[in-house]
Order: C-alpha cells, then structure tokens, then sequence
C-alpha cells in the first residue's frame, strides 16, 4: 500500500480529515492503546452515543467507573479493502484519568491484526496509526508497516498538533484554510453594515426575522449560508459559530454567552413531567401576569436560590480533585430538602459537548429598534481546544452557571402553554476558563487570499 493509493481510497470515502498516531511499543491490542488523559481526543473523532458504566469488583470491594463511546470504525487493507470492526470503542477511565482505544480488531477481516497483535509485530517500534474522519460519522483507520516506505512518505506531509494524542495530518485542506476562509466570510458580512433580520431555511429560502429581537445569530448564519436547525454540530467548515449581543462593539468582555440549553434527562422534571415540577418548584409570575407559573433565576455551583432555596451540584464529582468518581453522576439541580429536582447526566452533556466547542468562533453584534435589523463586528474570538473536564471545573468555580426560563401560561387550565428553555451560560470574559487557546483578530486588518 502507497500513501498515494491510501489518500486515494481516503477521497473515495468523502473523507475531510486525517489524523496520525505514532505507536509505541505498549500500543496493541492487549494494552488497549493510550489516546490521551483527558477527553479531548472526543473533539475529533465522530461517536455514537456515549455510555456511563460503573462496575464493583468482588475482589477489591471497589467500584470503577468509566464512559465508553463506540466508533464506526472501518479497517483498509493492503488490497484497498475495507470492512467494519463492529466493537471498536473509546473508553475513559476519569479515575486515572486515560482515555483508551478498545475491541478495534475483534470480528473484522482486514483488521491490522498481525501488526497490533503483541505476540506477533504488536510492539514494533515504527508502526503509525493512520484515522481518517468523514462528515458521515465513519472513521477510516490503517497501520503502517514499519518496513514499508509509507513513513517516509509521511514525513514528507505536515502536522498540526491537537489538543489529544492525535496529530492532524494536512493532507488536503488545513486547519488554517478553514480559518481564513471563515474570516473572509465575516470580514465581508461585518463591511456590509446594518442587515436585515433573517432566517436561511433547510429548503434555501429565507424567511423574515425583524419581529424578534433574538435573530442575530439566525442572520449570523443566514448570511453563512448555514441554515437554522437543531443539530449538534459545528456550523462552518467545522467551526461552532456563536453570534452574542453587545450594547457598544468595541466592549463586548461583560456580556453573557449561551453555551447549549440541554433539557434535562433526570430528577422530577423528566421522572415526574414539566407541570409537577413546576407546581413543586415553580412560582407565580412575580410580574403579575394571571395563571402563569415560572421557573427561572441564576444557580451557580453550591449557591441557593434566595427565590426557590434550589442549589446547582456536581453529582459524582470530586470538586478536590476535580475528576469524575461516578459515571452515573450529573450536573443537578437540588432543592433546600436535598431532593434532586433535575439532572443533566455527564454522559450526555459530554456527547453534546465533544463535537460543538472543539473549535468556536464568537463574533460580537448591535442591533437597531424594530424592525430589527444588525451590526456585526470586526473582532472576532476563535477559540480552539476544550476537555468536558474543563467544563465541569468551570461550573465548580463558578464561571459557568444554569440560567433557566420556564414557565407555563394558562397554568390552571386543562391546556397549558409550556416554554422550555435550561441554559448553561459563561461570561465572555471567563471563557479562558473553558478554552486552551484564544486568540482575538482584527479581521479588516488582514490579508487574505
């Protein structure tokens, strides 16, 4: 197998991104090969679902807990054959903590097995693993021969460190391309000035959105060509975009940002419904507005409510060491009689969180009176590398909190008006608290081509 056969069937694939692996001798399948101490190996690699298991040993008395997220892993081969090994999966041990690349040879054909195998070639030195991502959630992995000219060919390709043990190849499109081509986007949209409010739908057409005072990311996007859903990925080329609202642009450090709104998957809001939570936590619109029930405030790690008396906690965490002990544990909400009132999981905050805020772009934006229309501006924050475990510390520390907003109209009728809306939200100036690199550019006063 060439380099050039591999890229081959690589782009035959639809594959967008390259990644490499140097393995060591420890680097088989007995070992289970080391992809990191932290998550952020979850940031590149598509996953389905991720998984919380917790495990006692008899032997010990001890529990293990762990989170395990099942890849779509396909082998190629020698020939340029390729078949799918069905029980590949990422395991992360947050006691150590390790992340783990498991089960990769198990039942699938043109699997590596000589060269990963530890009592044949498995610990060679010389030996690269070689992932390749597509926008279809499939991953493309083949080992290179340690006798073969294809690190040779390797070397004569540029890498891109990552935040995980993974180094990104520049086979075709570069990290830095993306960039400069999501700058002369937003070079382009901040020089048109004010901008009607809008919404690009899925069919292509736009929609007006000059009523609503919220539609600047919606036009943000529009003017992208991105059009409004609810999906779980980034936006653009890769890159999470996130347009928030300022009074003056050349001030934007004080203002909040909505990092997701997750619903619940746990405690009376989800066991018990919407409405029993409300009639048990809620309270009667303190506006005056008849027969509505509201659920609302800001909950930081450990503070009540002075309103509901509710705290906002970290389940099955050590807050001393800052690691996961318990991988059923959540983020909760807890009220003044210690009962768990809604929960957000960590299995599934992290399944959102892995893919969405590995690379974000934050552009700044005013608007005008009705009908809305908006400016956005010339400094704009990329931020590239974050670990769910950063997250989780961010909302120990307080830099990150719960901003609810429910509530129910026609409270007492048989019909009520429902609004769901669970924010987690950080202030623009603590977002150094959630990301390992930060950088904040003039975009008019760059040179692209």
């Amino acid at each position: 197998m060439t380099l050039k056969k591999l890229f081959e069937i690589f782009q035959n694939k639809k594959v967008e991104k390259v990644y490499i692996k140097h393995l060591s001798p420890n680097d088989n399948s007995k070992n289970q090969p080391y992809f990191g101490g932290d998550l952020a190996v979850l940031n590149l690699l598509p996953t389905e679902e991720l998984t919380a298991e917790q495990t006692s040993s008899q032997k010990s008395s001890k529990t293990s807990t762990k989170f395990k997220a099942p890849l779509n892993l396909y082998w190629v081969n020698e020939t340029g054959e390729s078949s799918p090994a069905p029980y590949t999966q990422l395991i992360f041990y947050p006691q150590y903590p390790e992340m783990r690349f498991s089960g990769f040879l198990r039942n699938c054909p043109t699997a590596p097995s000589e060269l990963m195998d530890p009592y044949k070639r498995g610990r060679e030195t010389g030996r690269t693993l070689i992932l390749a991502t597509n926008n279809d959630g499939e991953i493309f992995g083949y080992v290179s021969d340690p006798k073969s000219s294809m690190n040779n060919e390797l070397s004569e390709y540029n890498t891109t460190e990552t935040d995980s043990v993974l180094e990104e190849l520049e086979w075709i499109q570069t990290d830095k391309e993306s960039q400069i081509i999501l700058l002369q986007n937003l070079k382009r949209i901040h020089e048109q000035g004010w901008i009607h409010g809008k919404r690009l739908q899925s069919d292509g057409t736009f929609v007006e959105c000059t009523r609503n005072p919220h539609c600047g990311g919606y036009t943000m996007e529009a003017e992208l060509g991105i059009s409004a859903n609810g999906y779980a990925e980034p936006d653009f080329m890769g890159w999470e975009v996130k347009q928030f609202g300022v009074k003056n642009l050349g001030k934007s450090l004080s203002h909040t940002i909505t990092l997701m709104t997750p619903e619940p998957d746990g405690g009376v809001y989800t066991n018990d419904g919407i409405m029993d939570f409300l009639t048990r936590f809620g309270y009667p619109d303190r506006n005056g507005r008849h027969d509505r029930q509201n659920f609302g405030g800001v909950f930081k790690f450990q503070k009540p409510s002075e309103l509901t008396g509710i705290r906002l906690e970290l389940l099955g965490y050590d807050e001393h060491s800052d690691k996961i002990i318990n991988s059923s544990g959540s983020v909760a909400l807890v009220s003044k009689d210690d009962e768990i009132t809604a929960t957000w999981s960590y299995s599934k905050l992290i399944d959102h969180w892995k893919r969405k805020h590995a690379k974000t772009v934050y552009i700044p934006s005013i608007r005008t009176d009705k009908p809305y229309q908006y400016h956005f501006g010339k400094d704009i924050t990329m931020c590239k590398g974050t670990d769910f475990m950063a997250f989780l510390k961010a909302i120990r520390i307080g830099s990150i909190y719960l901003d609810p907003a429910i509530k129910a109209e026609k409270f007492s009728s048989t019909s009520p008006v429902v609004k769901r809306r669970n924010q987690m939200r950080i202030s623009f100036k603590n977002i150094q608290d959630i990301y390992h690199k930060i950088e904040t550019i003039d975009c008019t006063k760059l040179t692209l081509s």
